[in-house]
This record gives structure tokens, sequence and C-alpha cells, in this order.
């Protein structure tokens, strides 16, 4: 099925539900953004911003330099693999069934929790608002809610999400304004903020690494391809600038705080958006922020449900996961076990912190990054043999600078990052050696129709 007006194809007699291409270039960078939420920054802001010494926006210029690298790699991936699958269709494309499910698997620490993370994250901040609903109460509803939405088909979550992100650009906007209107900085200092010095350039590259979690969205782009117009150029154009635009808007947002509030001392490090906004415009507007950060949260949340349930769809089309989450509704076109199941996971929102989920999504987006550029080396200048200048630079040189980028971000996580990290991946290869016999038998082979 080449396109949503085209005839569903039929398979033994009967019609073959597909994914409908219905998503251009800008309902994709606002994918990707919203599934970023540029408001993320505000999660981690006040205790990155005290690791570094003051320094977050320079960080997150080169968390975002980091990104870019990879951003270019899934680029050229899906503009030679345009299927849903992530990281875990171009690893098995490049090397082999095995490698990509153990990638796929990884890949799945990082989409199975962002969404808990996000209805996590929702409910502590509707709690602060209204004490007597317990946090897991708002989690929970919230949950239910985005299913819903997902099951009813992914333009409209698009419409949903514009929505929202319309709502978010204008609390940003009147932030970054007051921020620089009442900034509290000499103009001698303005930059300050972008200016490590030797002996910091080590606290900017590890708050990097923790920084690589307000990306993570520039990847699920990749995981529409079926569901997008041309995606062979669609699809990397709008990873580059999602990628770009919500690195861009990150550095800009923590420049404000910094200029309205150049002091690291703040009164709960883990709300110090929150602390920062209400000094800027009073308590009202601090209230203000919690909803609009929670309505970010949502939009996240919906988002990045839909991408892990692709991934799921994906894999069990191959057979590597049961099949059943290859189910697509006939009605609404979209995949309702794998989202059921996504959905389960996320109830670990009431029980997890914020901690123990960010320690898991980090691990598994790096591990997955990291093949991705390989994934492209391996593909283009092995298999298919483009040993050109300039593919040597497109295909060579770029992905292995963001492997070797994305590989020593990875050596920057915390102990307990790699603890849960390989307990993750060693059931993983459990799972694999027994569904394949101990590696006796290769799992099912990539099937590259809808």
């Amino acid at each position: 099925m080449s396109s949503s007006q085209t005839a569903p194809a039929v398979t033994n007699g009967e019609p073959k539900v597909g994914l409908r291409r219905t998503l251009g270039l800008p309902t994709l960078i606002l994918f990707g953004i919203s599934y970023m939420s540029p408001v993320a920054v505000f999660t981690t802001y006040g205790l990155i911003n005290q690791q570094t010494g003051g320094l977050l926006p320079a960080t997150y210029l080169v968390a975002t330099l980091a990104m870019l690298l990879t951003a270019y790699s899934y680029g050229r991936m899906v503009a030679s693999v345009p299927t849903a699958g992530s990281a875990y269709r171009y690893a098995r494309q490049s090397f082999g069934p095995h490698i990509g499910f153990m990638t796929g698997w990884t890949l799945m620490l990082d989409y199975l929790f962002l969404p808990m993370v996000s209805f996590l994250l929702a409910g502590v901040y509707l709690n602060s608002i209204i004490p007597s609903v317990p946090q897991w109460a708002f989690s929970v509803g919230l949950l239910l809610v985005v299913f819903a939405l997902n099951v009813l088909g992914v333009k409209l979550v698009s419409r949903v999400s514009a929505i929202i992100m319309g709502l978010t650009a204008i609390i940003i906007g009147i932030f970054v304004v007051l921020g620089f209107a009442k900034s509290e900085v000499e103009p001698g200092q303005m930059f300050a903020s972008f200016s490590p010095s030797g002996d910091q350039l080590p606290l900017v590259i590890a708050g990097a690494a923790i920084l690589a979690f307000s990306f993570l969205g520039f990847d699920g782009i990749s995981t529409m391809a079926e569901e997008t117009k041309n995606p062979r150029r669609t699809v990397p154009r709008a990873t580059i600038l999602a990628t770009l635009i919500a690195g861009v808007l990150f550095a800009l947002v923590a420049w404000a705080g910094n200029l309205a509030h150049p002091s690291l001392n703040y009164d709960n490090v883990d709300a110090a958006g929150v602390e920062i906004m209400v000094q800027l415009g009073g308590q009202i507007f601090g209230v203000i922020f919690v909803i609009v950060y929670v309505m970010g949260c949502f939009a996240s949340a919906m988002v990045s449900q839909a991408s892990v349930s692709r991934i799921l769809l994906t894999m069990g089309r191959d057979g590597v996961l049961p099949r059943g989450l290859a189910y697509v509704h006939p009605r609404f076109q979209t995949p309702v076990i794998a989202l059921a199941l996504v959905a389960f996971v996320a109830l670990l929102s009431t029980v997890l912190t914020i901690e123990q989920a960010v320690v898991m999504i980090n691990f598994g987006a790096l591990v997955a990054f990291s093949m991705v550029n390989l994934s492209v080396i391996k593909h283009y200048l092995i298999d298919r043999k483009e040993v050109s200048v300039g593919s040597i630079f497109r295909h060579g040189l770029i992905p292995a600078l963001g492997f070797v980028v994305t590989a020593f971000l990875w050596t920057q996580l915390s102990g307990p990052a790699f603890i849960v990290g390989f307990v993750w991946l060693g059931a993983g290869l459990v799972y694999l050696a027994i569904s394949t016999r101990f590696f006796t038998k290769k799992p099912v082979e990539v099937d590259f129709s809808e």
C-alpha cells in the first residue's frame, strides 16, 4: 500500500490492514518537538545547572551538536529503509536479525519507559496544585486518556499536540522575554553561561550525557516512516530540523533562566523552574507554568506511546516478539494491542521515581544511537560498497564521529544506569537464546512490506 488512497492489499483472500500515509514535514517536525517537549528543560534545570556551575546553556549546545550527528545517521538510514522500526530495523538490516533484536530490545528500554516518565511528572506537578488527589490517580487518569487518543489514530494525536504546543510556545516565549527584560546579570557577563573554562569542560560533557534525555524524540520521528508521505525525503529533513529547533529552544530557555536567576541556590533544586517562574511573574504565572508543563507532559506521552507501539508492531510483524503485537485495528488502523502493552508498562509511574526511570532511559537511548551510527557505515560502505570520496565523508566520517561522541556520552552515565542496562540486556539475550533454540536458528526475516 503506497498511500492512504490506495486500496488495501489482499492476502489469502482478506484485505491486509496497513498504516495510513498522512504525515507531512511540518507535522513530523511538530511530532518530534512535542516528543521532546520544550518545557522538558525544566525537568533537570536546577540539577544540571548546579553540576555545571551555571553552564546549562553551553551544556545544551554540546548535547545538541552530539545529537545532530546521530540525527543525521537516522536520516541516512531511513532514506534507504523507509519503514517503521527505527534503530531496531536499521541494525537488523545492517548486522542481521540477532543484533537487530538486541538493538530493538535495548531501544525498548528507552521507549517503554519514556511515556511512564511523562505520566509520572504530570502526576507529581498536578499533585502539587491539588494535594488532596494522590499522584498515582492523576498519572493513571492521564494514561487512560492518552491511550484512548492513540487508539483513535495518529492524525488526532498530531492535532491535539499542535494545540498543546501552541500554548507551550506562548509561555516559553513569555518566560524568555521576561528573563531577558529582568536580567540581573551585568552586560559584560551576558554570555558567561556559554563560556566554560578548561576545568569546567568535563562538567559540561558529563552534563550533556544526562541532557541526552531531553532529546529523546528526534529518533521517534523515524518510527513513523510508514505513515509519512515521501518518507525517504521527509523523515531525514524532519529529524534534523526537529533536533536543531529543540536544541536551540532548550539553550535559549536555559540562558533566559540564568539571566533572571544567576544564583545557583534554589529552594528546591527539582522545582527550580517553578521558582524562577514565580520570581518573574508572580504566583499566578507559576501556577500557569505548572499547568502548561503538565500539558507538555501530556503531549510527550501521546507521541512517545505512538512511537513505541510502532516498534512493537514491527517486531511482532517480524515474529521476534509475539505476533499479536502486529494486530492493526481494521477501523482505526492503529496497533491497539501494542498500545495497550505500552499503557500497561506505564502503570509503573505509580511506583517508580523519576531518577529510577531516567537511569533506564538514558542507557537504552545511547546504545541505540550508537548502533544507528554503525549501521550507516555498514550499510553504505560495506554492504553497498559506496566508496567514493563523498560517500566516505557522508556515510563514514560523519557517522563514525557520531558513534564516538555517543559512546563517550554513554561512558559518562552513572553506575546504576549500567546495572539496570546490563540486566535488561541480559534478559533480552536469554529471551533471544530461548526463542532461537540457543542461536541454532535465525529470527523471522524482515518483511519490508506494510
